[in-house]
């Protein structure tokens, strides 16, 4: 089989990409765009934030109440939260702790911050929360404590 080549036609070929001008009107509706959809999506990591406290809250109420199921009673404050991860000495002998624990690791909040745990609490069997952002008692917004009170 044989192949044939028509030399004696040439082809004009015609570039074939974009101008200035279509590449700078690209340019332009990206970014009215990005004014118009930045905004409002910079608002949502405060709301994306709470959302995983109240989450984490959730995770770690539950293994305390498997914890007290187990056990009788909810750790003590000095035994905090870490009694869900490893043996606190303060259990007695005929306390039926997990082996291997209740979760694998305490999860900080989102901030950095070690979660809160009181036994006795002031609303409840136990207060478990988190400060917020700042870090401190109270506050408002981003700043605002959240704990398993505001999850019943």
């Amino acid at each position: 089989m044989s192949f044939k080549r028509n030399i004696g036609r040439t082809q004009l070929v015609r570039s074939s990409g974009f101008t200035l001008v279509e590449i700078m009107v690209v340019v332009v509706i990206l970014s009215i765009l990005a004014a118009i959809v930045v905004p409002k999506i910079m608002s949502r990591p405060d709301q994306a934030r709470t959302a995983r406290v109240q989450q984490d809250i959730r995770a770690l109420a539950s293994a305390l109440d498997l914890y007290r199921l187990d056990n009788f009673k909810y750790p003590t404050t000095d035994d905090g939260l870490e009694a869900l991860v490893s043996r606190p000495s303060s259990l007695t002998s005929g306390a039926n702790w997990k082996e291997g624990g209740y979760v694998k690791k305490i999860p900080k909040d989102p901030w950095g911050n070690p979660y809160l745990y009181l036994q006795p609490g002031s609303h409840g069997d136990f207060d478990l929360y988190s400060l917020g952002s700042d870090g401190v008692t109270g506050g408002e917004g981003a700043n605002t404590d959240i704990g398993n009170w505001d999850l019943e």
